[in-house]
């Protein structure tokens, strides 16, 4: 088999809208905020309304996105899981890293509702995805419960992750400055710990862009508390 001839150039037929703005504070899975909405915008080539045509019977999706906020990248071998405290090795096809031969991310979210923006662009709003505003989508996909589910699935070192939530505390005065409809969703993002895991708990500040506001906050003890919310 000659390999050249299996080579194919990917690229983005639509990309992600919503209030993370950077690789920090996205959630590390899908589904972990279910409170966070994303729209996926797609290229006005890739807007005909028949190429959607009985996605209205689906619950849920499949989006196949690019990792696209880790610079420069090489691939390894094996990788350090966060959730593993950043200092046991795996091997990378036994995780979801980004440092992979081809960059590439799968994710399932909710269906919410489609539209089209003033300008002609389908829009799939999504709620529950994983990625930061602008990550490029490469296809999406229909969710299938009879085959995609399976309840007797083990998930490996991944469930340790499940265990770690952390109290959220952010003062009403604070709060008071996000918008009424993002607030849930900053409770869930900021509940799954945003930080680095092989970091201890202390008084070293954090930060991160949410709905035009940076988010400041520290964790002691298994509670994080927001400090400190400034307009960007």
């Amino acid at each position: 088999m000659d390999i050249k001839e299996n080579v194919i150039s990917v690229t983005p037929i639509a990309y992600i809208r919503n209030d993370i703005g950077g690789k920090f504070g996205a959630p590390r899975q899908s589904g972990l905020c279910p409170s966070l909405m994303s729209d996926i915008v797609f290229l006005k080539e890739y807007s005909d309304d028949n190429a959607f045509r009985g996605l209205e019977d689906f619950s849920h999706l499949w989006i196949i996105w690019g990792f696209s906020m880790n610079g420069l990248y090489s691939w390894s071998p094996t990788v350090k899981p966060p959730r593993l405290g950043g200092n046991r090795r795996m091997g990378v096809f036994a995780t979801r890293s980004p440092n992979r031969p081809n960059p590439i991310a799968i994710s399932s979210v909710r269906i919410e509702g489609m539209g089209r923006s003033r300008d002609g662009h389908k829009i799939i709003t999504v709620s529950g995805a994983d990625m930061a505003d602008g990550t490029p989508v490469y296809d999406v996909k229909p969710y299938i419960p009879y085959t995609d589910s399976r309840p007797d699935a083990r998930g490996g070192f991944s469930e340790r992750g499940l265990l770690h939530v952390l109290e959220v505390e952010i003062p009403d005065g604070l709060m008071n400055m996000i918008p009424e409809e993002k607030r849930q969703a900053l409770r869930e993002i900021l509940a799954c710990d945003p930080r680095p895991s092989y970091l201890p708990d202390g008084e070293l500040p954090y930060g991160f862009p949410y709905a035009g506001m940076d988010i400041r906050f520290r964790v002691k003890d298994g509670r994080l508390k927001v400090f400190e919310i400034v307009p960007l």
